[in-house]
């Protein structure tokens, strides 16, 4: 299903089939002609630039799929929207004053809520996030790691640092001796 905003009816355009008319955001009229059609964010969405036939008008009109919406089921069992926004402050906390761009966050999460919808799950448990950031958050930076596991797995002991850490390097000696094999 396509999502349009401001669409108001059909029209047939020759040679290219159906074509939604947009409502003019400036006089409301709903006669427009596309001006050109790219395709953005890896071919998942369609942008047309178009012109107003009533006031000469130029605008931009969006395309995308509409997908359902992804519900976190929270370890109170409640339900809340997947929020990609709390990801990345949980993401961005933990690696805050860590060798880790911006965009490097970005594509966790990005890479995290991929995951999620193309798998059609509709519905995803707080710990499958979890798990999946921190898996992410290992190969990238060990410290951004340790910082949002001991937040996640709400560590109360030093104990629980210090056999997290001996788990991460025996994992990164294990990695080491099979790449020098």
């Amino acid at each position: 299903m396509l999502f349009l905003r401001g669409c108001t009816r059909l029209r047939r355009v020759a040679k290219k089939g159906l074509v939604y008319a947009m409502k003019c955001p400036i006089c409301g009229c709903n006669e427009d002609k596309v001006l050109d059609t790219r395709p953005i964010d890896d071919e998942r969405s369609i942008r047309r630039r178009r012109e107003c036939l009533n006031c000469q008008h130029r605008f931009t009109s969006y395309e995308t799929v509409e997908r359902g919406t992804l519900v976190v089921c929270k370890r109170d069992n409640t339900r809340e929207a997947f929020d990609r926004d709390k990801i990345m402050n949980g993401i961005k906390k933990a690696c805050q004053k860590r060798p880790v761009s911006d965009e490097q966050m970005e594509d966790i999460v990005a890479g995290i809520e991929a995951d999620f919808k193309n798998g059609h799950r509709v519905e995803v448990s707080t710990v499958e996030i979890g798990e999946r950031i921190m898996a992410r958050l290992r190969e990238l930076d060990d410290v951004a790691y340790i910082r949002f596991c001991s937040v996640y797995r709400e560590f109360s002991e030093a104990d629980a640092f210090i056999d997290e850490l001996n788990n991460l390097k025996k994992m990164k000696e294990s990695r080491f001796d099979a790449e020098q094999k």
